[in-house]
């Protein structure tokens, strides 16, 4: 990454605006709470985002994620979320890393972390500016505001590029200009007729570097994803067991996978945060297995405290946990994998079973008869060949 005050080239919004309008006062004010990027559009989503959401839906690439289904009427139109909006004010907050995130992968005893989710949940750091944003918008300019993170069924992505921001790359994130593929985003919807932005247009040209070195494969084609395929999705959002024609690839990512965004050739005009709520964990940049293979529910619940990786328990995390140890190839992890093998939870036992036998199947193979013989998870079973 490049330091902080690189050449970054122009914002989407170039035209001087008068600093007597409000969108320029707005503006100023998001950018003093803390916000890199601001833009105005209407609010209203495209023909072409609502139909993108709906072919997502119907080739079922959201997989165990039901409630985008659920919610997908409020999802397609902001005015369905809230009928009175009129205008979206969409900001960005700059989380770029220090360093290449894909360095970190390989690294044979340690575990690799998506940037987003090395220090406390960006969710509550970025919905704290938001509303703060909103009072004073209220206060100041009138009408009445609501404020919305990527927890809500918005489509953030297509406002952000209605509102200059950037535009939806062929990974299916948001690509800025100015800061890579290094942003979140979060939005305003106000009852004020606000000027609006002018859109970005789409920047990726002939570049499939993002596609190519997806692991999984979860591209069907640009500008489309198949969760189902994605490691976030696998590692985060999936409840069950791991299907094994997705462990090797996921190597040692056991929470997301930046290797989409972090290609992407825009990241040349990105800096490193300036917000030290967004900067990486030192414990989180490269985790050892070996210790997080030992965190029951207490200790996993202590050391996530405030982390976006809390949301998604001990079991699911450990059991990725497991499969980059079985990635690993590393004699020093068997302990680890076959201590696992006895654990309360499922998951866990499946996934323990698996990296033992990738580490060390001799004992593998003397451990199976005597775990399963008293096993009766079908999962779990499988994983010691005796289904």
């Amino acid at each position: 990454m490049q330091e902080s005050g690189g050449t970054h080239p122009p914002p989407p919004y170039t035209d001087m605006e008068s600093q007597d309008k409000p969108t320029a006062q707005i503006r100023a004010k998001a950018l003093e709470l803390g916000f890199e990027a601001v833009g105005f559009a209407r609010a209203a989503s495209s023909e072409q985002a609502r139909e993108g959401l709906r072919q997502f839906l119907a080739a079922g690439h959201h997989g165990d994620m039901g409630w985008m289904a659920e919610t997908a009427a409020r999802r397609a139109d902001p005015k369905a979320m809230w009928e009175p909006a009129r205008s979206a004010i969409v900001l960005g907050a700059n989380y770029g890393p220090e360093h290449d995130p894909l360095d970190d992968l390989g690294r044979a005893e340690t575990g690799t972390i998506s940037v987003y989710a090395r220090n406390k949940d960006y969710h509550d750091l970025i919905k704290r500016r938001l509303k703060a944003l909103g009072r004073w918008l209220v206060e100041t300019q009138g009408g009445d505001a609501r404020v919305f993170v990527d927890t809500a069924p918005l489509l953030e992505k297509p406002l952000a590029q209605a509102a200059g921001l950037g535009w939806q790359g062929k990974h299916t994130n948001l690509v800025s200009r100015g800061f890579g593929s290094w942003l979140f985003l979060g939005t305003v919807l106000t009852t004020l007729d606000l000027d609006t932005d002018a859109a970005e247009t789409d920047h990726c040209g002939g570049c499939s570097r993002c596609l190519d070195i997806c692991p999984t494969n979860a591209f069907p084609a640009p500008y489309r994803l198949d969760a189902r395929r994605c490691i976030s999705y696998l590692t985060i959002e999936h409840k069950g067991h791991i299907a094994a024609e997705f462990r090797a690839a996921m190597g040692n990512r056991i929470y997301g996978c930046d290797d989409c965004l972090a290609v992407c050739p825009w990241n040349k005009f990105a800096a490193a945060t300036r917000h030290a709520e967004f900067k990486s964990r030192a414990d989180l940049e490269a985790p050892a297995l070996a210790e997080l293979a030992m965190l029951d529910d207490a200790a996993f619940r202590a050391k996530f405290a405030g982390s976006p990786i809390k949301r998604v328990g001990r079991d699911r995390f450990v059991r990725n946990v497991l499969i980059a140890i079985g990635n690993s190839r590393s004699a020093s992890l068997v302990p680890a994998a076959e201590r696992l093998t006895d654990d309360a939870s499922p998951l866990v036992r499946a996934m323990a079973a698996w990296a033992l036998k990738r580490l060390d199947p001799a004992k593998h193979a003397a451990l199976a008869q005597r775990r399963g013989s008293c096993e009766t998870d079908a999962a779990v079973r499988t994983e010691w060949d005796l289904v």
